[in-house]
């Protein structure tokens, strides 16, 4: 491989003509010139100009080499442009994800605010249950994830963001059910509308009644909380809901929450990063803008 400096003195000796302008425009001695394009000549076993009396020109062999030369600086000169850009955030791209009701509920706001502050940065955004997001972290096709907690994974830092608390809701149809106290058995037997099996928000619930030693058998499961709070306002039964999630519902009358004997398990949503990746300068200001929330 010839050294890339001597390709670069090629190129000003071609455009100008001449080793001494060229030596002035790279700021080198004119019998550095030479001894470069001599270098080069050699290596390529090939003479690459015409010496002339005023100057040199190109051979028809320096003629081929000088158009491949151009273009390689032309593409180096872009990747340079290119990582300038991207150290100042004006291009670049962001991999995240997270599940629909947290991207709707919690990564949204922040989404926005992102993408007004760095509007050349591409925001991929991909939605999965948090096991997904782990895998997808851990094969390298996100930069970071928005995920149900506790997530254990030797491979991934997990930085908690926010503690929830969990209720169960109804529609206008069975409001008398908040009316009164119920315990744990009283609510199994209710028609139930759950998040599917396999969502940590499920395995959350499913531990918190078998301690309880009950078993429970719902009627409705989905993979969409926004499906499961307009199935509980339609009627179809009590739903196992995010308490922020539903705020304006319920100051709107039109969910109702059931007051439970013992308290619901709360829980918790993390940041999830691959220990050993370091993030790209357009993820990590995302990073610092998330954990900065407060």
């Amino acid at each position: 491989m010839i050294n890339l400096e001597w390709y670069r003195i090629f190129l000003q000796t071609a455009k100008q003509g001449n080793l001494t302008k060229a030596a002035q425009l790279l700021h080198i001695t004119q019998p550095s010139v030479s001894y470069a394009i001599k270098q080069m000549e050699e290596a390529l076993g090939l003479k690459l100009f015409h010496r002339m009396s005023k100057g040199v020109t190109l051979t028809e062999e320096g003629r081929a080499l000088l158009a491949y030369v151009e273009q390689s600086f032309s593409l180096l000169d872009a990747g340079q442009h290119y990582i300038r850009e991207m150290k100042q955030l004006n291009e670049g791209e962001l991999r995240i994800g997270a599940s629909d009701s947290l991207i709707k509920h919690v990564l949204l706001p922040y989404l926005n605010r992102y993408h007004q502050q760095y509007p050349g940065i591409r925001i991929r955004l991909s939605h999965g249950k948090s096991p997904d997001i782990a895998n997808r972290l851990k094969d390298g096709l996100l930069d970071c994830g928005i995920v149900h907690m506790p997530l254990i994974d030797p491979m991934l830092q997990i930085r908690e963001l926010a503690a929830f608390e969990h209720c169960f809701v109804v529609g206008k149809r069975f409001k008398a059910w908040s009316d009164r106290v119920l315990a744990s058995q009283e609510l199994a037997q209710l028609p139930l509308l759950m998040m599917s099996p396999g969502s940590s928000t499920r395995s959350a619930i499913d531990e918190w009644l078998t301690r309880r030693g009950v078993e429970m058998k719902p009627d409705i499961e989905l993979g969409s909380v926004d499906l499961l709070i307009e199935f509980a306002m339609l009627g179809y039964g009590a739903a196992f809901i995010n308490r922020s999630f539903i705020q304006e519902e319920v100051e709107a009358g039109e969910l109702f929450e059931l007051r439970l004997e013992e308290a619901l398990p709360s829980r918790s949503i993390g940041l999830a990063l691959r220990r050993d990746m370091n993030l790209s300068l357009a993820a990590d200001s995302f990073v610092r803008m998330l954990m900065d929330q407060d």
